[in-house]
C-alpha cells in the first residue's frame, strides 16, 4: 500500500483529493492502494453526500465565525473537523476482496484495521453503530465510504486534540442517531482520543503496511474537482 501524507491549503481541495484518488484508480488497470492522511488547518464543517444543510448545520453560527461549509463525496452525517483532528482515507481495490462489496463487510474490515492500530497503543476501543469508533462508550471517529466498480474509498476523522464545543455550536441535533447514543448531546457523546496525532498516524501506517510514498498524486484532477464541484454552491447546498 502506498502512503500519501498531504494537507493542501484549500479545504475544498483536501476533500477533492480523496475523490481524485478514487477516480484515478478507476481509470487505471494497475492496482494501487493508498493510505492518505491530512489535518485541517482551520475549523471546517463537512456535510455527507445526502446531508440536508438546513437541518444539520447552524448556518448563522458558521457564517458569523467564518467556518466553511463543504460537502464530501461519501455518505454519512455531517461532521465538524479542524486542527487536532486526524483525517484519513483508505483506497482499496475489490480484486481478491469480493466480499467487501457488501457495505457491512467493508465497514467492518476497515474499522477493525483501525481498531487494531489504536489498540496497539494500549487503548480499548469498540466499533458501535454503523461506522463509529468509540472510547469509553463515546464516539471519537466517524467514517463513511464511496464505492465504484473496481475500487472503494473509505475515509473518516479521528478526534484527538480538538475543541468539541465547536461541534455543539456548528451542528444541530442529528435526526438519525445510533442506539448507543441514547439521546446524548454532542458534548456528552463525543470524546478525544488521548495519544498524540503522530503516534496514531504511525500505528495506522504500520497496521496497513503502508510504505512507499505515492508520487505523483492526482494534482490536476484534484484541482479540477475542487473548481467544478467542491467549491460550488450547487454542490454544497444540493442534497443527493
Amino acid at each position: 500500500m502506498r502512503l500519501l501524507d498531504l494537507t493542501l491549503d484549500d479545504p475544498a481541495e483536501n476533500l477533492a483529493l480523496d475523490e481524485a484518488l478514487l477516480e484515478q484508480a478507476e481509470s487505471q488497470s494497475d492496482v494501487v492502494e493508498v493510505l492518505r492522511f491530512w489535518e485541517p488547518k482551520h475549523p471546517l464543517v463537512v456535510l455527507g453526500r445526502s446531508s440536508p444543510l438546513e437541518r444539520e448545520v447552524n448556518f448563522e453560527y458558521c457564517q458569523q465565525h467564518q467556518i466553511p461549509i463543504l460537502r464530501r463525496c461519501s455518505g454519512g452525517a455531517t461532521i465538524v473537523t479542524g486542527p487536532g483532528c486526524l483525517m484519513y482515507a483508505v483506497l482499496l481495490n475489490y480484486r481478491n476482496r469480493a466480499h467487501l462489496r457488501m457495505l457491512d463487510q467493508a465497514h467492518q474490515y476497515v474499522l477493525n484495521q483501525l481498531r487494531s492500530a489504536i489498540q496497539s497503543l494500549g487503548l480499548e476501543v469498540r466499533i458501535l453503530g454503523t461506522s463509529d469508533l468509540t472510547f469509553g462508550n463515546r464516539k471519537f471517529s466517524g467514517n463513511s465510504l464511496r464505492c465504484r466498480k473496481n475500487n472503494f474509498l473509505y475515509h473518516g476523522t479521528i478526534i484527538c486534540d480538538f475543541d468539541l464545543a465547536l461541534v455543539a455550536n456548528c451542528l444541530g441535533t442529528p435526526q438519525r442517531q445510533p442506539a448507543y447514543r441514547a439521546g446524548r448531546e454532542h458534548l456528552e457523546f463525543l470524546t478525544q482520543l488521548p495519544p498524540p496525532v503522530v503516534d496514531l498516524r504511525n500505528a495506522i501506517i504500520k497496521q496497513w503496511h503502508a510504505g512507499e510514498n505515492l508520487f505523483p498524486w492526482p494534482q490536476q484532477l484534484t484541482e479540477q474537482l475542487a473548481a467544478e464541484k467542491y467549491r460550488t454552491v450547487n454542490w454544497t447546498k444540493s442534497v443527493r
